[in-house]
């Protein structure tokens, strides 16, 4: 039987406040999973400038330009938000509360209303309406702690709390809320704050430090660099390989890749770290990434290129699983997981703001009068694509 390609919640309705980071990021995710998704962007000013710059976050999805602070445009995303499954907001705690928009007015439009609230600090305690960025967060959280060499803390780009300890957090919560409303009948509100899941991600790290298993201090622990069999290494050519040989049998085929069968000291004697670093580094400087690459391909040893951003999509395994598409002309990943029977659907282009706003609103059971008295008034806005 050959994949639907409706995607896994097709049928779900989600109205999306728009916003910047892991809120779209959930909502693109929820799209291409197959729901539909509405994104309510604010009224632009004329046609010249164009969606914003938003990474291509804001793809696979409809947008509808409404003026939130008009009564009027209130009253648009309310009945929106009487025919959703799901809304998502990523804005200051009180903010929708004050555009009358908030959980209370929507969910006593739709008490089965799942309704997503996505910050950095949370919804309550003394940072809440404290502005920050990913950054912030993973560091009030302990996870920037952990990342980084020992001179100092560097980020993982943004990934940290803004899109593993946020946007995917936000999904397990509006997921499991919806799962929990097929017994109860009910929605509720789902707080998900990026501190906390950045937290979370490390819960393992926190895990092992409390049982004296990890030192709190950087790279000079099993997964942060302090490990010599787990670690990059700079090859000849000035571009690295990956290492991650944990296991005794992976270490064994490590070393044998490298002509270092009979390297002195056991794997985890750490007072023998410091020469066989030096060992392997010394290997890895004879010969280029992509030679070492061969070496160990088809090995367990567990040594991967490091692959620059124009590369990855081009490598063979990559380009065999598809996990890369060219969206609007530029190359990005597809959604992830997989799905065997309900496939998810291909990432579409960005729309601009607004390009939707009548063809939404038709379909979603706006009379073609409501919606030119709308237009009259300025609450809604209908933009060219």
């Amino acid at each position: 039987m050959p994949p639907s390609r409706g995607g896994p919640l097709a049928g779900l309705k989600v109205v999306e406040l728009a916003g910047i980071g892991p809120a779209p990021f959930a909502c693109m995710m929820l799209a291409e999973l197959g729901a539909e998704v509405v994104r309510i962007d604010r009224i632009v000013s004329g046609e010249a400038g164009g969606p914003a710059l938003t990474g291509g976050l804001n793809r696979s999805r409809a947008s509808v330009a409404v003026d939130l602070k008009s009564s009027s445009g209130r009253d648009v995303a309310l009945r929106l938000v009487e025919q959703a499954d799901v809304l998502i907001e990523g804005m200051r705690p009180g903010t929708t509360e004050g555009l009358g928009v908030g959980p209370d007015a929507c969910l006593a439009r739709n008490p089965r209303l799942v309704y997503g609230r996505m910050t950095g600090w949370g919804q309550v305690g003394p940072w809440a309406l404290m502005a920050g960025h990913d950054i912030n967060y993973a560091a009030l959280s302990g996870a920037l702690h952990v990342s980084g060499p020992p001179e100092r803390p560097i980020p993982p780009v943004n990934v940290l709390a803004d899109f593993g300890g946020g946007a995917l957090y936000l999904l397990v919560g509006v997921l499991s809320a919806l799962a929990a409303r097929e017994r109860t009948g009910r929605g509720q509100v789902v707080d998900a704050a990026m501190v906390d899941g950045a937290a979370s991600l490390i819960t393992m790290i926190y895990a092992m430090h409390g049982k004296g298993l990890w030192q709190d201090e950087r790279g000079v622990n099993l997964l942060d660099g302090g490990a010599p069999y787990y670690d990059t290494y700079e090859c000849s050519d000035g571009r690295f390989v990956a290492v991650g040989a944990i296991e005794p049998a992976f270490y064994a085929a490590l070393l044998e890749g490298l002509g270092l069968p009979d390297l002195p000291g056991a794997q985890n004697d750490r007072d023998a770290w410091p020469a066989h670093r030096a060992a392997l580094a010394a290997r890895f400087r004879s010969r280029t990434r992509d030679e070492w690459a061969a070496v160990f391909e088809g090995t367990d040893a567990c040594v991967a290129p490091v692959l620059s951003l124009s590369e990855a999509p081009e490598h063979p395994h990559m380009s065999a699983r598809g996990t890369f598409a060219s969206v609007d002309g530029a190359v990005q990943p597809v959604l992830a997981p997989r799905f065997s029977v309900t496939s998810g659907r291909a990432p579409t282009p960005e729309h601009r703001a607004g390009a939707d706003t009548e063809a939404v609103l038709v379909g979603w059971g706006w009379s073609a009068e409501e919606i030119r008295e709308l237009l009259g008034e300025g609450a809604i806005q209908q933009t060219s694509e």
